[in-house]
């Protein structure tokens, strides 16, 4: 049985020597053997780490993109040296891009409005499908509820999202990833209807992601994913401690046993998936 990890910060193993390689290793051993690694860095001036690890490996592909917490980065300068990124043949996606209202410190909606069009422009360019990020403002602090509930309440994020993927990106035909799916069946289907593939993390095993198992359900098996997310979001038995590639077969087994398949069935199909998203992959 062969795994896709789609969604690992593998920049974020790099502090210690040795750590990443370690880290690649386990992951060969579980049946994991391609991996996107997310290029978004500790910000633009790091977005490229990510490449730089791709590069090394025949394996692991990259994204490369500003953060929608770092949207007031999002100069010219730094979306010039994304259009540059983007170029490269071993990137295969702009992300992780979106909206996130969770955060109180994250930069107003506008602001996070006009980083995430232009990424999407530099995305049509490029012809890269495109990661998702989306936060919303419902489980956050009352301080951040305060500074962006005024802008459409706790789902503002979403409603905001998918407002501008359907004006900006949905002409483009390219689609992308919804990456660490969140939502409920609504955006779940919202989100299928735009040309997006849903992928799944270790938050779909915890117990009150109710919502979560319910899209998990309902999304077409030609449309789904999973993720780590690593080094964050560890499936259940590993939560609470450090997340990485070799887990995405728990959250494979749990998506697998919610859609009644096999985890052989279930590699499968999101194997195929994956490579049909980015043929540069197969």
């Amino acid at each position: 049985m062969s795994l896709i990890d789609s969604h690992a910060h593998l920049d974020f193993f790099t502090e210690t020597p040795g750590d990443l390689e370690a880290v690649l290793t386990r992951a060969h051993a579980a049946g994991v053997h391609t991996i996107l690694a997310i290029g978004i860095g500790d910000g633009p001036e790091t977005m490229h780490r990510a490449l730089d690890i791709a590069h090394k490996h025949t394996s692991i592909f990259a994204s490369a993109g500003i953060h929608p917490q770092e949207a007031a980065s999002a100069t010219p300068e730094n979306l010039a040296k994304l259009t540059t990124l983007a170029a490269d043949l071993k990137c295969i996606a702009i992300g992780e891009i979106g909206l996130d209202y969770y955060h109180v410190d994250n930069p107003l909606p506008d602001v996070q409005k006009a980083a995430f069009i232009a990424q999407m422009a530099i995305a049509a360019d490029a012809r890269k499908p495109i990661l998702i990020h989306c936060r919303t403002s419902e489980l956050a602090t009352p301080a951040a509820k305060e500074k962006f509930e005024p802008f459409g309440g706790p789902e503002a994020a979403w409603e905001d999202l998918l407002d501008l993927i359907a004006k900006h990106w949905i002409p483009h035909n390219l689609g992308g990833i919804m990456h660490c799916f969140s939502g409920n069946t609504d955006q779940a289907h919202r989100s299928i209807a735009a040309g997006f593939h849903l992928s799944f993390a270790g938050n779909l095993t915890y117990p009150r992601s109710v919502a979560i198992r319910e899209a998990a359900i309902l999304a077409p098996a030609s449309r789904i994913l999973v993720e780590t997310d690593a080094p964050f979001l560890a499936p259940i038995p590993h939560r609470g401690q450090r997340n990485e590639p070799a887990l995405v077969t728990h959250t494979a087994a749990a998506l697998a046993d919610l859609r009644g398949i096999s985890p052989t069935e279930l590699a499968a199909i999101t194997t195929q998936n994956f490579h049909h998203l980015f043929p540069a992959t197969a």
